[in-house]
């Protein structure tokens, strides 16, 4: 689009097209969405929540959050400047502010300048990227942040691991079957998203800001126990999975 400017209206324009392209590997995404919103209504004993997004990209799932719990505080933190760009834009409130900071590093609590403890830390799509020490010492950190009874809930692609490579196959399968049924099989993916967010002029400056991008190399992947596992070594008095559809699951830990 040539001679576009970056404001909300045009942010917003390429959020919907990465909720499309998100939507090619997660078919239910919505479902997942809907899960972690019931999650947090049946769970959540204040009605002006202090929730915590972890890998918020462009705010997709804070967005959801905002608009069911009216009385919620969203601070989403992330690694990649330009995804923050657009959340920053497009979801512009005094119930919503975001912060650069990488998980993987000491420290990036801290950095949130929280005023008192979370209730809940969430996340979607996000945390698959980090290797088995890194996620275990990030839900040890969520533990002893948050009060008793608040809450861990995450949604992403989870696998059985070497302990169950045929059920891994099957949850990919059912979740090919799902997108082919639905037509998200046809939609743009990852990579087209990217490469056509390189190529627009309004986004220019965030595309510098990245410098390379955030790295995404896991040589050592959690599988979906390892999550329960390390929410309850953490103190988490309870942890499960409460949803799943082939491979994509909803973890839960609560304090």
């Amino acid at each position: 689009m040539t001679g576009a400017v970056l404001d909300a209206a045009r942010a917003r324009y390429w959020i919907d097209r990465w909720d499309r392209q998100q939507e090619y590997y997660m078919p239910d995404r919505e479902q997942r969405f809907e899960v972690i919103g019931d999650v947090l209504d049946e769970l959540l004993e204040r009605r002006d929540p202090l929730i915590v997004d972890l890998g918020v990209g462009p705010g997709t799932l804070s967005e959801r959050l905002l608009q069911r719990f009216p009385g919620a505080t969203v601070v989403g933190v992330d690694a990649d400047p330009l995804l923050l760009g657009l959340a920053d834009l497009a979801l512009a409130s005094p119930r919503f502010r975001t912060v650069y900071a990488d998980l993987r590093a000491e420290g990036w609590l801290g950095a949130l300048g929280l005023d008192r403890a979370p209730d809940a830390f969430v996340s979607t799509t996000a945390l698959h990227w980090m290797n088995r020490i890194p996620l275990r010492e990030l839900i040890g950190t969520c533990a002893d942040a948050l009060a008793p009874g608040g809450l861990f809930v995450d949604g992403d692609h989870l696998y059985e691991g070497p302990a169950g490579p045929r059920l891994d196959a099957l949850g990919r399968a059912m979740t090919a079957r799902r997108a082919l049924r639905r037509g998200t099989s046809e939609m743009e993916d990852w990579a087209a998203w990217w490469e056509a967010v390189e190529q627009a002029p309004e986004l220019a400056d965030l595309v510098r800001l990245r410098d390379g991008g955030f790295e995404h190399k896991v040589h050592d992947r959690p599988t979906a126990h390892d999550y329960v596992d390390f929410a309850r070594a953490a103190g988490f008095a309870e942890a499960g999975i409460v949803w799943q559809y082939g491979d994509d699951r909803v973890v839960v830990g609560i304090r």
